[in-house]
């Protein structure tokens, strides 16, 4: 697979020239969820619904180009409320960063349709390497950061790669904000995209 572009990012209306504001997210696959693979428990409908009232309050703001990785889990969550919200927004684009093209091959089969359509979907397609190795998935979270002004994480303190993708955000300078798993794991000592009053800003 090879970086495919189907779409330039663009500005949103009455931005000032030239500036496009652009967004990573990085976060849990399901295994690491109170909710697991079941999206139907109202903890995980709730996540949704906060991920995309996060994103529109990030439209608001001026942001315009998305960036996940689209694993399972988060990143699919992501991909898909971008890809909702671009059909009232038309400006906005999302990019998806494999790590290489075998991400979804251990995926069961309804996965990897879901997998399939996002990559569709997607405005921008990126590829970090071609074949799997140790380093692809570090190097994809590094991606992400590297192109992106501001870093959303769907962290609560679990080792791992998010947490490693935090770090290295941090050791660069990047902006963080973190949004709650569910609500009753939210950190009051970072910064959250979409607090309990439903309005964006910090804790």
């Amino acid at each position: 697979m090879e970086q495919t572009i189907r779409k330039e990012p663009e500005r949103p209306p009455d931005s000032p020239e030239g500036s496009i504001r652009r967004c990573a997210f990085t976060g849990y696959r399901p295994q690491k969820m109170p909710f697991g693979f079941n999206e139907e428990d109202l903890r995980c409908m709730d996540f949704k619904r906060r991920i995309g009232q996060g994103i529109t309050a990030l439209i608001a703001g001026g942001y315009s180009h998305f960036l996940t990785g689209g694993a399972l889990g988060f990143g699919t969550f992501v991909a898909e409320a971008v890809m909702d919200l671009r059909r009232e927004h038309p400006w906005i684009t999302l990019e998806i960063a494999v790590p290489y093209p075998g991400q979804s091959e251990h995926w069961d089969s309804r996965s990897q349709d879901r997998y399939r359509w996002i990559l569709n979907q997607a405005d921008i397609v990126t590829c970090i390497s071609n074949t799997y190795t140790k380093s692809c998935m570090a190097q994809r979270n590094q991606y992400l950061v590297d192109h992106s002004d501001l870093l959303i994480a769907a962290y609560d303190g679990q080792p791992g790669g998010t947490e490693q993708t935090l770090t290295y955000a941090r050791s660069v300078g990047r902006e963080i904000r973190i949004i709650p798993i569910t609500l009753d794991s939210m950190n009051q000592e970072h910064k959250i995209l979409i607090p309990h009053n439903g309005k964006p800003g910090a804790a």
